[in-house]
């Protein structure tokens, strides 16, 4: 059932099956990852043909394995070259890259296996929110540039909050308010109103925003 296609004479029939196979695996591939989430379409496209790109150079270099791991690994570059992916995308990539790789090689019921399994358990951890809970947001507030805010909010991020630390403080609105930059993990995140609400009333109702789930590094 795990044996290469490849393993006999290599025919225009099983190159074609392989590069069906990819277009295949790739597509399932891209909507596996797109489930409870936004994605670009320009993300969407690349792992529907990211598996069929690296099976072809996989199968190109196939007497020189190393070498088609380097060449195909490099694709990988492009897209984390100017702006980095977060958790999930990292995942995806990965994903159709190992995809390919063994499409490349012709275990093509291998690739399968490897996708479906993939699949139960992205959708196993994304159902049970799993690592939801201590998840990290980035918290953004504006002050008056004549107010004290050291410790001003130290009594609101104890009552909403089970971490809170101060990551970056600089100006705004041509040096008319202060923009602190906070990582919080919420206590609950359904009260997430009441907590803008509480910080507003010491900001002298500035803006205030918090980021979604992910916003640092999260699938």
């Amino acid at each position: 059932m795990f044996n290469s296609i490849f393993a006999g004479t290599v025919t225009v029939t099983n190159v074609l099956i392989m590069l069906l196979a990819a277009a295949v695996l790739g597509m399932l591939n891209s909507l596996v990852f797109s489930f409870r989430t936004v994605q670009s379409k320009s993300l969407a496209v690349m792992l529907a043909l990211l598996p069929m790109v690296s099976a072809v150079i996989i199968f190109t270099v196939n007497d020189n394995l190393g070498v088609g791991v380097a060449v195909a690994g490099a694709f990988t570059l492009v897209r984390f070259r100017s702006v980095a992916g977060n958790g999930r995308e990292m995942l995806a990539i990965f994903a159709s890259m190992a995809i390919g790789m063994l499409l490349g090689m012709g275990y093509i019921a291998f690739a399968a296996l490897v996708l479906v399994a993939i699949a139960v358990l992205f959708y196993t951890v994304t159902a049970l929110k799993f690592g939801e809970r201590h998840a990290v947001r980035t918290l953004k507030i504006q002050v008056p540039e004549d107010l004290d805010f050291e410790g001003m909010f130290d009594d609101v991020f104890s009552r909403y909050t089970s971490l809170h630390q101060l990551e970056k403080v600089r100006t705004a609105n041509m040096g008319t308010v202060y923009e602190l930059t906070y990582s919080i993990t919420l206590n609950d995140p359904a009260e997430i109103k009441q907590f803008i609400d509480d910080i507003r009333v010491r900001n002298g109702n500035l803006n205030v925003s918090i980021g979604s789930y992910g916003e640092h590094d999260s699938i």
